[in-house]
């Protein structure tokens, strides 16, 4: 019967689809062409030579269809910009009369002034005529020419701003001095006085605590923190919880989670069978203590990518360069997918390595020539032959003085591969040359690819023999190709230091204030968005560097700022400048990430177990943080993606951010949410009073005494509550009202943002 069923259910689908194709074709077929159909595409050709030719060439080709296609969306001839349906419904109720006339967004020409609205009519007007075109905008043949040739690096193109050496800046004058804090200010307020904006005082020292506590340990301050600091006259007092916190191991836990989105971390394979990687989490632990021990930015890359072969006999080195091989792998092959597969992974590697350390999408020049940034298919090869023999190990590692080895997960050369079910077909896992491939096809082999760099990103005439590390006298392990890489990477002078440094300050600005100096902080190329702030950028990035590449003085330095401890209070006139506060007149409130938020609900419940390091778990139960969740990819933690946790595929710059009515119902009907509930009313039981105990609970979840509207707002619902669970012979009625009211809190806006 069920099969019936299905097979009646098809029959009427595709009856259905046949009779609406069918109709489609009649009604086509019925369709008269006008009469004056002949004299309208005339009337618009005529049109379209004097005046709409000479208007989408000026004013759209170099984004859609010239150099570009953003948007994919395509002007350069008649078909495309029909089959994009921009034109349909004829002139004014086209979608293209509506962009340029900005009566519906995106508005267009992006980023430049309105059309002027004689212009916007003869478009109208070509629409109606049919939109007839006499010859196409542009010679393809010559675009692709042009877009082959701007991807060859010349002078020019390391004249950009982000390749450019780092330059010395000096902090702007200003008008209002007072509220200058730090030579950071100086920067955000001259911008703020040329844009007619006035900043914010600084916020109340309960937000301040709050905030700054959740962006450096991703826990809430407890209520004896907040007391102590409100009430710390001392001028240096901020300054000082600034440090403590700094100090924290809870600091390293925080920040790691942050770099483990842009290396992709995960502790499986991935794909259809998604075998797990049980020795990884030494990676993650690696990033901890590094973060921790405040290890020099420059070293922290080094040994990301050449540990192994920089300090072989440190196992934190070791652990480090699981960063590499961090990515998902199909485990599953045939034959006939061996090579592609080790392509693909070093493609993971390369493009990883990019947008991570350079925010630049290397990875697209993988078929071809960049084609927005000087990044040549050649130069993408070259990177990529750097870890030609570089493949994923489980070694025996002591990491701890005294203790017993450990397995640890490593991507280096020359030990014995990590095993998997490709094995039992005889993959090689890696092959001892690299191909330049054409159009990435591995059947379309061109020349061996030589290792080697970007070389926009190479200046002085230097070569990558000038990097180049030979190995020890008697080395035979490794190749050294990825030492040498490393050399490059983080030579400011001549190599990539200059981007990696203003990478990385931009990355701590982002988790600081919700939006990078940058806006796109893993494409610092033509595609993503220019500094708002270039002198800033470079300012920061110059301090980084002159001061040992340390990343917990620059947070001190972007904390103790007047623009970071700045109020978030808004008004009317200052939005209708900068709506979106990119010139940081105000702090913008921001929604907390999955791991703080279930982090803040085990702390005020009681029930945070702070063990650190070690393997992780899938059970949601745990009480440790979010960060030991182990991250299986076919297996994510339910509760973490309800709030954007990444999927773990590719290195993610910025988490996106939804509201959604599930996050709302986890408070209330998860077992998270509940057990929360429980032992937060556990904590503030016993108190004299139920006015003491709801006071207890504010501090406790927001660090603040309730108004007195709060107050009687929540004894009146707990009195409801304990009568209602009295009514139906609930035991312990008062107490399931205290659950209840602690989860309202927990569910509470200002539970999950920072101010």
């Amino acid at each position: 019967m069920l099969t019936k069923f299905h097979n009646d259910g098809r029959t009427a689908i595709a009856a259905f689809v046949i009779a609406i194709g069918c109709s489609g074709l009649v009604n086509a077929q019925e369709k008269a062409v006008p009469a004056d159909h002949a004299l309208n595409m005339a009337r618009g050709l005529a049109l379209f030579k004097e005046k709409v030719r000479p208007l989408l060439v000026s004013q759209c080709l170099d984004c859609h269809g010239g150099k570009a296609k953003k948007g994919d969306f395509d002007i350069s001839d008649r078909q495309p910009l029909v089959d994009s349906g921009a034109i349909e419904g004829g002139g004014k109720a086209s979608q293209l009369y509506k962009l340029v006339t900005h009566a519906e967004e995106p508005f267009m020409p992006h980023k430049k002034p309105k059309l002027p609205a004689a212009d916007a009519e003869v478009l109208a007007k070509w629409i109606d005529l049919g939109a007839p075109y006499d010859k196409p905008l542009v010679d393809r043949d010559v675009v692709n020419a042009a877009i082959r040739k701007m991807a060859v690096p010349t002078e020019e193109d390391r004249n950009y701003w982000a390749f450019r050496p780092l330059g010395v800046v000096a902090p702007p004058s200003v008008k209002n001095v007072g509220w200058v804090r730090s030579p950071i200010d100086r920067f955000v307020l001259a911008k703020l006085e040329e844009k007619g904006l006035s900043p914010n005082p600084a916020a109340e020292r309960r937000t301040l605590i709050r905030r700054v506590t959740f962006d450096l340990i991703g826990l809430p301050p407890t209520p004896e923190e907040v007391e102590s600091f409100v009430a710390d006259t001392r001028p240096d007092a901020y300054e000082k919880l600034v440090e403590k916190l700094l100090e924290s191991p809870h600091y390293g836990e925080r920040w790691a989670r942050h770099w483990m989105d842009i290396a992709r971390f995960a502790e499986s394979h991935g794909y259809e069978q998604d075998y797990d990687r049980p020795h990884a989490y030494h990676y993650r632990d690696f990033l901890i203590k590094a973060l921790n021990q405040d290890m020099p930015y420059d070293q922290f890359v080094r040994w990301q990518l050449a540990g192994d072969e920089l300090a072989p006999d440190n196992p934190q080195a070791m652990a480090a360069t699981g960063f590499l091989g961090a990515g998902a792998f199909p485990t599953q092959l045939t034959e006939a997918e061996f090579e592609s597969a080790r392509y693909n992974e070093l493609d993971d590697m390369a493009t990883t390595t990019g947008t991570a350390m350079l925010a630049l999408t290397v990875g697209c020049a993988r078929c071809h020539d960049h084609k927005y940034d000087p990044i040549p298919s050649e130069d993408y090869y070259r990177l990529a032959s750097v870890f030609t023999t570089a493949i994923r190990s489980e070694i025996d590692l002591t990491l701890e003085p005294g203790a017993k080895p450990t397995k640890v997960q490593v991507t280096s050369e020359g030990f014995p591969h990590t095993k998997h079910h490709a094995d039992d077909r005889g993959f090689p896992h890696f092959y001892p040359k690299t191909f330049i491939l054409s159009r990435g096809d591995v059947n379309q082999k061109k020349d061996e690819a030589t290792p080697g760099f970007l070389r926009t990103l190479e200046r002085g005439g230097k070569t990558e023999d000038a990097w180049k590390v030979n190995p020890p006298k008697g080395w035979t392990r490794t190749s050294y190709r990825r030492a040498s890489l490393a050399n490059w990477m983080t030579d400011t002078s001549q190599g990539a230091g200059p981007l990696v440094a203003r990478v990385m300050v931009n990355r701590l600005w982002q988790h600081h204030f919700g939006r990078g100096i940058v806006a796109t902080p893993s494409d610092f190329g033509a595609q993503g968005e220019p500094p708002t702030h270039p002198e800033l950028l470079e300012w920061l990035a110059v301090d980084m560097i002159h001061n040992g590449w340390t990343l917990k003085r620059l947070h001190k330095l972007i904390l103790t700022s007047a623009v970071y401890m700045q109020n978030g209070t808004a008004d009317e006139a200052r939005g209708k400048i900068d709506r979106e506060n990119v010139y940081l007149w105000r702090y913008a409130p921001r929604r907390l990430e999955a791991e703080p938020i279930r982090d803040a609900m085990l702390a005020v419940s009681g029930t945070l177990d702070p063990r650190m390091f070690g393997p992780g778990t899938l059970d949601q139960s745990n009480k440790r943080r979010s960060v030991y969740f182990f991250i299986k990819r076919s297996q994510l933690i339910p509760t973490m993606m309800l709030f954007d946790w990444p999927e773990h595929l590719v290195g993610i710059g910025q988490r996106g951010i939804t509201t959604t009515a599930p996050q709302a119902l986890m408070f209330m009907n998860s077992t998270l949410g509940k057990d929360s509930g429980k032992g937060f009313a556990d904590r503030i039981a016993g108190e004299p009073t139920a006015g003491d105990s709801i006071k207890k609970a504010y501090a406790l979840a927001f660090g603040r005494a309730p108004s007195t509207d709060e107050s009687k707002l929540a004894e009146d619902f707990l009195g409801r509550q304990k009568s209602a669970y009295a009514a139906d012979g609930k035991p312990e009625p008062g107490r399931l009202a205290m659950v209840d009211l602690c989860q309202a809190l927990m569910s509470m806006s200002e539970f999950i943002y920072i101010q």
